[in-house]
């Protein structure tokens, strides 16, 4: 697709799609693969360098994932990272040890600036640091180019075949100076020019989806949300007539959002799409009935989705494609591939084994929120669209602890637009990547008219990132936080307690469940 790319491998870390994102940053295009892609099928694509990812093991292992020793003679630069550091030094027959100080966290780093790895900087730089084995001996014909403290090898490299290997994770944004470190790689080691552009992804997303469908006909599943909104528009983009939208209103979508939604997608949108509209709350509510396990609720709300979107395909007719607008995060944290599962997400690891559609289409998958939103721009839809507030296909299923019902959904609905009207009001919205109220499964006792009450306790988030991959709590004004929060308490019956989420993540989700 492109004349130039990054391939990245995987050995199982959290962050690995961040890797391909950041490299997709130095508008150089990335694909991330299995640490077990055959060296043949890496040369065909004739990457222009190779990027080893983390893991959770220890290279000294025997059943511990390994690439061959080969693929450092095929004159492709190689960086590894963490793990992928540490695999380097094993293969070539350096030494991996269990380090007498593990180190994690923020970290400052001493680097030799003379590296390319290391052109422009600081000489001392915070990392993120997350590992407990470390380079104890670099092999043959490397020097060191960085050092901790308690880490002496954080960074090695032999400049002469072109590998380079990094004990922290440049790819997170706690790594102060990780973006120039990849930059550095990419252009000043790989040698690349930086030709992939989102219009480039755009035009060839097109492209392969009138391949892909010919003349058959797909259903997308819109939720109304920024990743199916540009899913719908790129598909209608792409086949027209031959692509119905199906929204469905499981009575988990925010106040009013339903109407929104059609207002904006249906007959007398701007879009001229083909939309079908499904009141199913009932339905839902009665699947859901008596469940308090997270997991479960996902799974039950993404198997009852694809059965409606599977009868109206039967009210349709023939149809051969089903459309979502899976992105990136939702791929890593379903845990497919070799990452562990953080959570299921229903148009991931959320699908029933059995789907009554010849295939799936999901043409946002390789990308990350941001880069989603790029595309979305580059489609032409309004900047109002394309900036509004991420919703899971979940929705408010996921920030209700417990059983959910018809009640409770009442009051995270109200709770949630006083919160989203007050941000708004406060004029920060978009300072924040996300923000939500959250139903908590907890009541307390409180005092309201000098009456005792025993009420339910709402949980507001705010959250600052860019990837959604990683995130920071935002320090909300105190008076915004104070105006939500009276207002909630004074209108949403049901509830007496306001609490707000001071979590990163990691160590929580975005989400609460």
């Amino acid at each position: 697709m492109e004349s130039e790319k990054i391939i990245v491998l995987d050995f199982g870390g959290q962050y690995n799609q961040l890797i391909a994102r950041r490299v997709r940053e130095c508008n150089v295009y990335c694909e991330v693969h299995p640490y077990s892609m055959p060296l043949e099928a890496i040369k065909e694509m004739n990457p222009k360098g190779i990027i080893f990812t983390g893991g959770p093991n220890s290279v000294y292992k025997e059943d511990s994932p390994r690439c061959s020793k080969e693929i450092f003679n095929m004159g492709i630069p190689v960086l590894g990272i963490c793990y992928g550091a540490q695999l380097i030094a094993y293969l070539l027959d350096g030494k991996v040890e269990t380090a007498p100080v593990s180190e994690y966290g923020k970290t400052e780093v001493e680097v030799d600036t003379r590296s390319r790895l290391y052109e422009g900087v600081s000489p001392k730089t915070i990392c993120w640091m997350s590992h407990t084995d470390y380079i104890a001996q670099a092999p043959e014909g490397f020097r060191t180019t960085s050092r901790t403290p308690v880490c002496p090898i954080a960074g090695m490299e032999n400049e002469e075949r072109g590998i380079y290997g990094i004990q922290a994770h440049p790819e997170v944004m706690h790594t102060v100076e990780g973006a120039r470190m990849l930059s550095n790689f990419v252009y000043n080691i790989c040698g690349c020019s930086g030709d992939w552009k989102m219009d480039a992804f755009v035009e060839s997303s097109i492209q392969s989806i009138r391949e892909k469908v010919g003349n058959g006909r797909a259903l997308l599943a819109l939720s109304g949300g920024v990743d199916s909104s540009v899913a719908g528009v790129l598909m209608a983009r792409a086949i027209g007539e031959q692509l119905t939208c199906v929204f469905v209103d499981h009575g988990l979508l925010r106040k009013n959002e339903g109407d929104e939604v059609e207002a904006v997608f249906g007959p007398e949108g701007p879009y001229n799409l083909n939309f079908i509209r499904v009141n199913a709350q009932e339905r839902f509510y009665k699947k859901l009935a008596g469940e308090t396990d997270p997991e479960q609720k996902r799974k039950i709300i993404g198997e009852e989705f694809i059965r409606v979107f599977e009868e109206e395909a039967k009210k349709i007719g023939a149809v051969d494609f089903f459309v979502q607008g899976t992105i990136y995060p939702d791929v890593i944290e379903s845990g497919l591939g070799k990452s562990a599962v953080i959570k299921s997400h229903h148009n991931v690891g959320g699908l029933p084994e059995h789907v009554d559609f010849k295939e799936i289409i999901e043409p946002l998958r390789m990308l990350f929120k941001d880069e989603v939103r790029r595309a979305g721009l580059e489609l032409g839809i309004p900047e109002k669209l394309v900036y509004r507030q991420p919703f899971p296909g979940p929705g408010l299923g996921v920030r209700i602890i417990g059983e959910i019902t018809p009640e409770k959904v009442r009051i995270v609905q109200n709770a949630d637009a006083i919160y989203r009207e007050e941000i708004d009001r406060a004029g920060i919205a978009k300072d924040l990547g996300q923000y939500f109220a959250a139903l908590t499964n907890m009541r307390s006792v409180g005092c309201m008219g000098d009456v005792r009450t025993y009420d339910y306790a709402v949980a507001l988030r705010a959250v600052l990132t860019s990837d959604f991959m990683t995130a920071e709590a935002a320090k909300l004004p105190w008076d915004v936080l104070g105006k939500a929060s009276s207002r909630i308490v004074n209108e949403v019956k049901g509830v007496n307690r306001v609490l707000y989420d001071c979590t990163g993540k990691p160590p929580a989700t975005i989400e609460f469940e």
